[in-house]
């Protein structure tokens, strides 16, 4: 067993992300690991934590408090209990740390902050997997991270997409 390492995952709660996070846990993630859930929320969004924290990121919430509704509401965020359970699964069978980290603001450049802000070692995405062209008319997330964020990143397709 090698250093410990900061995984990120970027979550929105889509198929996608999920099947990232369950890629991540199967594949990545070693005992002693800190595994950091990235959410980026519209700048639309009006939390009661946003004016505190819209610069720079909620502070890390561990996910025995990331499992409180109240605290959740606090951020803008409805808990998944399909999440919540893959995130326990990983916490108990591969002795990681899990924590959730909060942002406001275009994905592309807060994903891309998180990870110098975090450290990360590795972050993985979950792909919409948007056409050629619509990846030029929409852009794509994963697409840009991938070409401008300083750590690896690793890019998952949801199960029922085409694979390349």
């Amino acid at each position: 067993m090698g250093k410990a390492r900061t995984v990120g995952i970027g979550m929105d709660y889509s198929p996608t992300s999920k099947s990232a996070l369950r890629w991540t846990i199967e594949n990545l993630i070693d005992p002693g690991d800190l595994v950091v859930v990235v959410h980026v929320l519209s700048s639309k969004s009006d939390p009661t934590n946003k004016k505190l924290f819209e610069d720079t990121g909620s502070p890390l919430v561990p996910l025995e408090e990331f499992r409180d509704i109240n605290v959740c509401k606090k951020y803008g965020l409805i808990p998944d209990p399909e999440v919540l359970d893959l995130l326990d699964t990983a916490s108990r069978t591969k002795a990681a740390k899990v924590v959730a980290k909060i942002y406001w603001g275009d994905p592309r450049e807060k994903l891309c902050n998180c990870v110098q802000d975090l450290k990360l070692d590795s972050l993985v995405l979950g792909s919409r997997g948007l056409g050629a062209i619509k990846r030029v008319l929409l852009g794509s997330v994963s697409n840009y991270v991938v070409q401008n964020a300083v750590c690896p990143v690793t890019v998952v397709k949801g199960p029922n997409m085409p694979r390349p």
